[in-house]
């Protein structure tokens, strides 16, 4: 009888779903890029004291253009998102690259244990999670609230599903300032409620001059190094991702990100902090903050994505966890392939979502035909999205290369132009690549009839995964 009752509330909800799905586009990239200035024209880069002199700008990016093999990916791709974000690159940055969840953890708690004034967190998904010492995360938030460290936390309804009401309840009753972004429950939502539209960033930012971003969740799946799914002989696969520490001004940038997203959530009014302090430069990295939010127009993580790849010219490493791309993005690596850029790309050999991995393999043919290299990895469950351009052009962030990332969203990467960061990303690509099985063609094209038609049938649904 109860499921009888149900099932009426659940075909509503399922044709909102789908009905917003549907509605959801996505910017032609080829006509920003046709809309964008001139590449000899200005650049917006800021500095720690303000925006730098055109003179100084083009001296600077002259000057990293010389640091690696000819190419434009650098002006041509900043021209074109300087077009469409509020956004700019900013010079004298520390990044620090983080490889899956022990490092950034550690980072984390390390960063946590040193704030003064405040701690600002925006998560997808919210768990308890412990460090190598055993202290507990929530315990440590609570324990700087005590000491007077203001802490605010955005945790995302639907990702955040499974985790008990008691524990965000223990975190407010303690001080903290916690709010659900876009809650399941629609009795419970602040001003517009949308079905399809979750918060996918990861940002943590302290006392605004450290933040952490990238693909790791607050999440027990990562500090005990389990997926949870098993292989064939039974064991357990940790999880790969990756995440940036990022010193100096760009921090500015993901501090804006957080504050923006509390005020549309109609969260309450935040205690006074010093929330962007005066800040030096820490390193000498360029970095943009690139935020993605549903309703806008420009989508930006998807522009950047499609537009960094149009200008590649020499190398393109992505990795990437949920691998379902769209026309615009198969295109852009097809014919980056075809005009003699060396295209590899690693994604998942086992994923958390079947589904999604086939729909993905759906494209497979099309890209290995193309000259577009395929790698699966083995031995890990694949989390991370990150791509290295060039050996100059370097993005790590929550864009998954999916319609749902791209659409609909709140979703962050951090684009770094550094030749010395790139090569530490493309040492970690190598290492991934070590552990990851190529697919030839010769032998995708023999794929049973069977797999065909699943991969054919699962390629369907890509706008709802």
């Amino acid at each position: 009888m109860e499921k009888a009752k149900f099932l009426p509330l659940l075909f509503v909800l399922l044709s909102i779903f789908t009905l917003v799905v549907r509605c959801a586009t996505l910017p032609n990239v080829s006509e920003t890029i046709r809309q964008a200035p001139t590449t000899d024209g200005p650049l917006q880069i800021a500095s720690a004291k303000g925006p730098l002199s055109l003179k100084r700008s083009k001296a600077l990016m002259k000057r990293l253009k010389r640091s690696v093999k000819a190419t434009d990916i650098l002006q041509r791709y900043s021209t074109v998102i300087e077009s469409v974000s509020e956004s700019p690159l900013t010079k004298g940055n520390k990044v620090t690259l983080l490889v899956d969840g022990p490092a950034t953890y550690a980072a984390m708690f390390k960063a946590v244990q040193n704030a003064t004034d405040h701690i600002n967190i925006e998560t997808f998904i919210m768990e308890d999670i412990e460090d190598e010492t055993g202290c507990k995360f929530a315990d440590l938030l609570l324990k700087k609230q005590q000491e007077g460290v203001q802490v605010n936390l955005i945790y995302d309804s639907a990702g955040s599903y499974t985790t008990p009401a008691s524990f965000f309840q223990r975190l407010r009753d303690g001080g903290i300032q916690v709010l659900e972004f876009n809650p399941i429950n629609p009795l419970k939502a602040r001003g517009k409620w949308r079905l399809a539209k979750s918060d996918h960033r990861k940002i943590m930012i302290v006392d605004g001059k450290v933040a952490l971003t990238g693909g790791v969740n607050i999440s027990r799946v990562y500090s005990s190094g389990l997926s949870g799914r098993g292989e064939e002989d039974g064991e357990q696969m940790r999880w790969r991702d990756t995440d940036v520490q990022i010193e100096g001004p760009a921090v500015a940038e993901f501090q804006r990100l957080f504050l923006g997203t509390w005020q549309r959530q109609e969260g309450a009014t935040l205690f006074p902090r010093n929330y962007f302090p005066d800040l030096k430069e820490e390193g000498n990295t360029l970095v943009g903050v690139l935020g993605s939010t549903p309703g806008e127009n420009n989508r930006l993580t998807f522009i950047m994505y499609v537009a960094a790849i149009t200008f590649a010219e020499n190398s393109l490493h992505m990795t990437n966890a949920y691998f379902v791309p769209d026309r615009q993005t198969v295109k852009a690596l097809a014919d980056a392939a075809k005009r003699g850029v060396e295209v590899k790309i690693i994604l998942p050999g086992t994923s958390d979502s079947l589904l999604a991995q086939s729909a993905g393999e759906y494209f497979y043919s099309e890209l290995l035909k193309s000259g577009v290299k395929l790698y699966k990895r083995r031995n890990a469950l694949l989390h991370a999205k990150t791509l290295v351009i060039d050996t100059v052009w370097s993005t790590v962030g929550s864009t998954n290369m999916d319609f749902w990332s791209f659409s609909s969203n709140d979703e962050v990467n951090a684009v770094v132009l550094n030749r010395e960061f790139a090569v530490e990303m493309e040492k970690m690509f190598t290492r991934d690549l070590a552990e990851s099985d190529e697919v030839r063609w010769e032998e995708w094209r023999k794929r049973p009839l069977s797999l065909k038609i699943k991969q054919w049938f699962s390629h369907l649904f890509a706008r709802w995964l």
